[in-house]
């Protein structure tokens, strides 16, 4: 097995496009698991963690631009306020030392329906920076993920950063599993509030072939809100409504029975964890206001 070590971006793309089949590795967290495992007998590695381009993250045209190299440790740290929906998330990954470790581009891409980020991700309409030697494209991370364990990229490409536009409203993100920490979901769910454009953002994880949108669910929940006249007066959510949007996230789901949940426990999960994802937002929406009123 060859070992690449690039130190810029540029002769990192240049290695990728010399050989495709190439396993990048940052933090390891999930590559380590399938080599150890003996699941993956790559031809090669390309260590990423010499990049010093991977490791920063900048405000780029109204939004966060997250290097793909960035742990979780320091979105938590340096970014909790500014996006506090991935923030949330990155404080269920797994141990300390695994989110000092691991990434956010790690994790878009292993692209497993139960990764940790995708849910706040697709709820804050992020957009996944990719490049080669070829140029750079961006992909919304709605179409990223293809299949299971599959995403957009091509055999030359690498993720450079995901693009996140900072909060506007509150954000929640809601994961459950056979225990309090260090575990893979059973059921993940994201949402976050777009006063602003008077919009809802959501995102399911491990609950469907990839992580995915509750787009119905969304537009109808932030359709009531405006016809009730709620967006403006921010007036107390209905328990009727909530409850709704809670049936909608869940039929939108698509999940399957394995080792860790069946799939009845999985859709009634996501419609307790959306529902409760709107209550506490929706609250911390009017507690903001009050404030400000104050």
């Amino acid at each position: 097995m060859n070992f690449l070590t690039p130190t810029t971006w540029a002769d990192a793309l240049a290695a990728k496009a010399e050989q495709p089949d190439a396993v990048p590795v940052s933090g390891g967290t999930d590559v380590m698991v399938e080599l150890n495992f003996d699941r993956r007998r790559p031809a090669a590695l390309l260590d990423l963690t010499r990049v010093p381009d991977l490791l920063t993250w900048s405000h780029d045209d109204g939004r966060v631009r997250l290097g793909a190299g960035v742990p979780y440790a320091r979105v938590i740290t340096e970014l909790g306020r500014t996006l506090p929906g991935l923030a949330m998330a990155a404080r269920t990954v797994g141990s300390p030392q695994i989110r000092n470790r691991g990434t956010v581009g790690g994790n878009l891409g292993a692209a497993s329906p139960a990764g940790d980020s995708h849910p706040a991700l697709l709820a804050a309409d992020a957009v996944v920076e990719v490049a080669s030697v070829r140029g750079v494209r961006h992909v919304p991370a709605a179409e990223f993920y293809t299949g299971v364990k599959r995403n957009a990229l091509a055999p030359d490409e690498l993720i450079a950063a995901v693009h996140v536009a900072p909060a506007s409203g509150p954000q929640q993100f809601c994961k459950i599993g056979t225990r309090n920490a260090m575990v893979i979901s059973v059921a993940a769910f994201g949402l976050a509030l777009h006063p602003e454009r008077r919009a809802v953002g959501t995102g399911i994880g491990s609950a469907a072939p990839t992580p995915r949108r509750a787009d119905d669910a969304a537009a109808f929940l932030a359709g009531e809100l405006e016809a009730a006249g709620l967006w403006e007066s921010r007036g107390p959510l209905p328990v009727a409504l909530a409850t709704e949007f809670g049936h909608r996230v869940r039929a939108a789901a698509a999940p399957i029975d394995d080792v860790r949940g069946s799939a009845a426990y999985r859709l009634h999960a996501l419609a307790v964890m959306a529902r409760r994802a709107l209550t506490w937002a929706w609250d911390a929406h009017r507690s903001t206001d009050e404030t400000r009123a104050a």
